[in-house]
């Protein structure tokens, strides 16, 4: 155990008298992320902590128990199943599944692009997901490789619905913001809405990246980034790697249209 996970006041720690804290996996702008054992059906859960700035603010609270009750009604073999949420002391968390593995900002940080095929396979397990989600309602408003698990088992799931719904601009960090911008659909810059067509928005700068190995925006400061997304159109990943098919192009820029009306409706 590292030193840092040895500091962390949770490890080790029994979370509302059933989950005992193992390990932390990872750390973001809004939650910190443990694997835990749930001593109630003994099996192994992965038990997100929101942050303390989070947890003290009551419309994140109100929003959070809304959103996560709607994520744990969705059934899809894409999407990372949510057990559990509560409130231990001033502490909010949210129980999933565990999935060892990497993201997808993992792989893409490796790799920096995947191949056609690679690229195919993630997006097909992504769109099942996000269509289940559109069937029922929901729309994650926050899709990018972050959110994108990719399990040593070969199962590929999208997690995090409704977290960015809960979250305001007022409770998002810095490092948060610049990391969702980059995947922002052009109405929620400009009127602060969002439906279906904005997580198909989301998932064409996605592919995008996977294919041309970067993000087709970029800048200093969230805003630079939201502007782009507001003014400019994302162009073909082609040009970026040659190997790329003009069907993928063709879908890229369908998903990318700064109008929804001129986007799919919907995954799926």
């Amino acid at each position: 155990m590292s030193t840092s996970q040895q500091a962390d006041p949770l490890i080790g720690r029994l979370v509302d008298g059933r989950y005992r804290v193992r390990a932390r996996i990872a750390r973001g702008g809004m939650a910190t992320v443990y694997v835990a054992t749930d001593l109630r059906l003994e099996r192994r859960v992965a038990l997100k902590v929101m942050h303390g700035h989070l947890s003290d603010d009551t419309v994140f609270q109100s929003r959070f128990i809304q959103e996560a009750r709607s994520a744990a009604r969705l059934s899809d073999p894409h999407v990372v199943n949510v057990f559990d949420q509560g409130q231990d002391g001033e502490m909010a968390y949210l129980v999933m599944e565990y999935l060892p593995g990497i993201t997808l900002r993992e792989l893409l940080r490796e790799h920096k692009r995947l191949t056609v095929d690679q690229t195919l396979t993630i997006m097909d397990a992504i769109l099942s997901g996000l269509a289940a989600a559109h069937r029922a309602g929901i729309v994650h408003r926050d899709v990018k490789p972050e959110n994108v698990l990719l399990a040593e088992d070969g199962r590929i799931k999208i997690g995090d619905f409704g977290l960015a719904r809960a979250t305001t601009a007022n409770t998002a960090s810095g490092a948060q913001l610049m990391g969702t911008i980059a995947y922002l659909a052009p109405e929620l810059v400009t009127r602060g809405t969002a439906d279906a067509r904005s997580d198909i928005y989301s998932l064409g700068i996605m592919l995008y990246e996977m294919l041309a190995g970067e993000q087709p925006y970029k800048g200093e400061q969230p805003m630079q980034i939201a502007y782009q997304h507001a003014t400019d159109s994302v162009p073909r990943p082609s040009a970026k790697n040659p190997a790329v098919p003009e069907q993928l192009d063709e879908l890229v820029l369908w998903s990318t249209e700064r109008e929804p009306d001129d986007r799919p409706g919907a995954a799926g």
